[in-house]
């Protein structure tokens, strides 16, 4: 399905109400098509704990214009099956990233340089003012 007003549309159908009742939830399934307009977006919330963080942000249930009570969690499978057939976890994502080089560059943390504690190390200098936070009155 292509747009969330689409999916709101079928969650109407499905649970009665208005797509206006749905818009919310399946926008913010989408949101992360400000990161990348393509299907990649999906990666974000589109899986099993998406689903979850969609119930976190609205609650476990909606109530619709008709007055009926819908789980938001159903809402929130309803998206994913719609888009993809099923509802992969975050790891099933994961496995389908190829890792680059950039991805694992991680420096050793003893040869990262702390500018603050080099600066900590040194003893004041008895001509200059004196080092901020130090000296009577500091806390």
């Amino acid at each position: 399905m292509g747009h969330c007003y689409h999916h709101a549309l079928s969650s109407a159908r499905k649970w009665g109400g208005t797509a206006e009742d749905y818009l919310p939830l399946h926008q913010w399934f989408d949101e992360s098509k400000e990161i990348t307009a393509d299907f990649r977006h999906r990666a974000l919330r589109h899986h099993a704990q998406g689903i979850f963080e969609l119930e976190r942000v609205f609650g476990p249930t909606i109530t619709v214009s008709t007055g009926r009570v819908v789980p938001v969690r159903l809402i929130g499978e309803q998206h994913v099956l719609e888009d993809l057939g099923f509802i992969p976890s975050f790891a099933d994502w994961v496995r389908a990233i190829r890792p680059q080089p950039w991805m694992g560059r991680a420096q050793p943390i003893h040869k990262l340089v702390d500018p603050f504690a080099a600066a900590a190390d040194s003893e004041p200098d008895a001509s200059g003012p004196p080092h901020p936070g130090s000296g009577p009155g500091a806390a």
